[in-house]
């Protein structure tokens, strides 16, 4: 008996199981969530350096809606989210209350004709390194010329 295909088969089966996985392709952009005017966002990489809120929808269907970043070190602090069907960035206007984890209990950001209200209930966890969780937020959407929405969002945070 010649040992070799055998020993060839098994090579192979185990360069198989060892080969990488190819990662899932990203989940599609979805223009509107739950027929409010906001999407849901790509998935976001954390920031170089501080920490980044990442939001998803509380009531409803689950999506992740919004990223916002504390802005530490270099980069400002911003919030991404997609506004009827396109994903836009907003600079950070204003802020107030008791700061956790670079975020404070309420931000405010605006550009493009929309201002956003967000206000968030932070809580650190020994649980979770380098961040915590935010079981409760409101997302507040103000758009010049229509109606005022707000969104229960819920979600976590991440520091570098």
């Amino acid at each position: 008996m010649n040992a070799l295909p055998i020993l060839a088969a098994l090579v192979l089966a185990a360069t198989q199981q060892a080969a990488p996985k190819e990662a899932p392709p990203p989940a599609p952009v979805v223009p509107s969530v739950d027929g409010l005017p906001i999407g849901s966002i790509p998935r976001q990489e954390l920031p170089r350096k501080g920490c980044a809120a990442y939001l998803w929808t509380a009531s409803g269907t689950r999506a992740l809606v919004a990223m916002a970043t504390g802005g530490g070190g270099t980069d400002p602090a911003r919030l991404r989210l997609s506004i009827a069907g396109k994903i836009t960035d907003l600079d950070r206007t204003g802020q107030l209350g008791a700061i956790t984890l670079g975020f404070p209990e309420t931000t405010t950001y605006a550009g493009g004709g929309a201002t956003i209200k967000l206000t968030l209930g932070i809580e650190p966890r020994s649980s979770i390194t380098d961040g915590g969780a935010v079981p409760e937020g409101i997302l507040q959407l103000d758009r010049t010329g229509q109606d005022s929405v707000v969104i229960p969002v819920a979600g976590l945070i991440g520091c570098t």
